[in-house]
């Protein structure tokens, strides 16, 4: 099967370019640093902002900046607003992350966190208005299915590939969360 080259940058930004080959070298991975951040635009949303760069569980940290960040984004944008912003997060990362994960040479990089922080405004978004502590079991509940990831997220962890996969089953995550949620809140 014959695959078109590249057309160029914007096509390799959406994963336009096959994978490498059995014959083809796969590129040295690369270590996420602020250097490499700082390089590249969307290095710095895919990397959280810097948070993915903790050398300590960066999705928890990716996902304590998308609480810090949804906490003082809420005073200035409409539940619309942030249905778009998250819509918008949630296509633009398939590419933000692809495109820094292919830089890295690694398929899901740890320090790309732009999944953790799309998915987890998803599921402040639509718990809020809450309390603090239910906003921490909220957190406590997300990370655990996005560390552990019991079937069928580690299914889709495991097919998806590319931007997609890394932005998809962050997405099944929330889901999970809010169907807790929800079942927590029918049962009280």
């Amino acid at each position: 099967m014959q695959t078109d080259p590249p057309l160029g940058p914007a096509d390799e930004l959406i994963g336009g370019s096959p994978p490498p080959g059995p014959s083809a070298p796969r590129p040295k991975p690369r270590r996420a640093t602020a250097r490499f951040m700082l390089s590249h635009p969307l290095h710095l949303l895919s990397l959280g902002f810097g948070s993915g760069l903790s050398p300590v569980a960066p999705g928890t940290i990716g996902t304590l900046f998308a609480w810090a960040s949804f906490t003082v984004l809420s005073r200035y944008l409409t539940v619309i607003e942030w249905g778009l912003l998250i819509a918008v997060g949630f296509i633009g990362g398939i590419a933000i992350c692809g495109f820094t994960a292919k830089r890295l040479g690694i398929d899901d990089p740890s320090p790309v966190v732009w999944d953790e922080i799309v998915a987890f405004w998803l599921v402040l978004l639509m718990i809020t208005p809450v309390a603090l502590t239910d906003q921490l079991w909220a957190f406590i509940v997300f990370r655990f299915f996005d560390m552990v990831k019991p079937p069928p997220i580690s299914y889709f962890d495991r097919r998806l590939k590319g931007g997609f996969g890394i932005m998809f089953d962050d997405l099944v995550a929330a889901f999970f969360t809010l169907l807790v949620i929800a079942l927590w809140r029918m049962s009280v």
